[in-house]
């Protein structure tokens, strides 16, 4: 049994001196304490529940920094997104994804939602294990570290009405029934769940999305949803509804789904999301990287849709910034502050997420739970003379110093304790690609 006292800890709010007592990486007794017991494990400053990174693709890491000299618009970055992809291999995705997980883990995350697309080798074909690429990315979770949700992406078609492109070939298992044929035979593992996705009403047709609907049988769901405008003038042209609609229309919404992204939205489509109790998913640094707005937050939780988190393409990865983030995104949208209280941006970042991607007994401190804990510095240059219950408005990923994840310290001060400096991992694994 390990012992962790927390000089401050967030348990429905911040307390300070919270003994978490762990066996076998569950908790299994709170209390309180103003010092901490002999042979304790401290973990000074505000200590969070373990960060939820609900959408993730890993090798979109490795664009960083290398998209920026043209401007352009999405549909411009996603040429240079499909030349990385054609780059990977089941080796060094493996490496890829490793570092890049190893990197969210000293963010403060203990639990990853991959968004995973790249299943065949380039032009398509099959790599000896259908999902040697998956694999991958499991393994890499597990080194890293991380509980991991794969969810395994169907990808059928390049547009509305439109063939696959030879770059995009490799993404696709031709149908619905080889896709879950493929995807959906694996089992769940302690740390490793799959779930399901469709890629995009553009990527799925609609006759495809309600045979995935029907096929999943409760396992999370996600799809990106309304990331652009020119998405939702497609689907209107193609079947005269919106994507939500048309997702809605299929069986494809409900409590067990997230809808990732949701920016641009009509007030039916906000309303259906929330009646539904359909999870939504914003990456607010992700949709400011790619100029693909701000979405309407605040109408979404107030209509009854679960938000959670994601880093999606990793132009930052920074929980704590995503979460100021959403707020500030209200702020420059509403001009109005405190659109979102502290507890409702934590709640984002931990336990929505978690159950967004079918953990719903993780995410918070309490007996029972995962022990996943993110503390974090109140005294750096940033948090310094910060209220522990609003420190998520001044600190950022610098200041995570100790992660836990089911029981183990997975990262201090900004090292990985496991892989060592994760720069430098990140830094030649990169390289390799390039």
């Amino acid at each position: 049994m390990t012992t962790f006292w927390c000089e401050h800890a967030w348990v429905g709010g911040a307390a300070p001196g919270v003994v978490v007592e762990v066996d076998d990486g569950l908790i299994t007794a709170l209390s309180r304490a103003a010092t901490p017991p002999a042979g304790a494990y401290v973990l000074r400053g505000m200590v969070f529940p373990g960060f939820a990174n609900v959408h993730s693709h890993a090798f979109h890491r490795a664009l960083r920094g290398r998209t920026h000299a043209d401007g352009g618009t999405f549909w411009t970055w996603r040429r240079s997104m499909y030349e990385l992809a054609a780059t990977l291999t089941p080796d060094n995705y493996l490496r890829l994804a490793t570092a890049a997980y190893a990197e969210m883990v000293v963010a403060g995350v203990t639990v990853v939602g991959e968004f995973h697309y790249v299943h065949h080798p380039p032009g398509g074909g099959r790599y000896a294990d259908p999902n040697a690429m998956g694999d991958a990315l499991a393994e890499a979770a597990l080194a890293a570290g991380l509980r991991m949700t794969l969810l395994d992406t169907c990808y059928l078609t390049g547009g509305i009405g439109t063939a696959l492109s030879p770059e995009q070939q490799r993404f696709s298992d031709g149908s619905v029934d080889a896709w879950a044929e493929r995807a959906l035979s694996r089992s769940d593992h302690p740390r490793t769940r799959v779930g399901a996705a469709i890629h995009s009403v553009r990527a799925v047709p609609r006759a495809a999305i309600a045979d995935i609907a029907s096929t999943v049988a409760g396992r999370p769901l996600h799809v990106h949803v309304s990331e652009q405008p020119a998405e939702n003038e497609a689907c209107l042209a193609a079947y005269d509804l919106t994507p939500v609609r048309l997702l809605a229309e299929s069986g494809a919404l409900g409590p067990s789904t997230t809808a990732v992204h949701a920016t641009h939205l009509t007030g039916d489509d906000i309303a259906t999301l929330g009646s539904s109790h359909t999870a939504v998913c914003f990456c607010p640094t992700t949709e400011a990287d790619l100029a693909d707005g701000i979405g309407p937050a605040r109408e979404l939780v107030d209509a009854g849709a679960p938000l959670s988190l994601g880093s999606d393409q990793h132009a930052v990865v920074d929980p704590l910034a995503e979460a100021r983030a959403l707020e500030h995104g209200e702020r420059l949208r509403t001009g109005r502050r405190g659109r979102f209280t502290p507890d409702e941006l934590i709640t984002a970042l931990t336990s929505a997420g978690n159950a967004a991607l079918g953990w719903p007994d993780a995410g918070t401190i309490r007996v029972g739970a995962p022990a996943d804990l993110t503390a974090v510095r109140l005294d750096s240059v940033r948090t310094a003379g910060s209220r522990p219950e609003q420190v998520l408005y001044a600190a950022t990923a610098a200041d995570v110093h100790t992660v836990v994840s089911h029981g183990a310290v997975v990262a201090e001060n900004g090292r990985h304790t496991r892989l060592g400096d994760v720069g430098r991992l990140l830094t030649e694994t990169i390289e390799e690609l390039s």
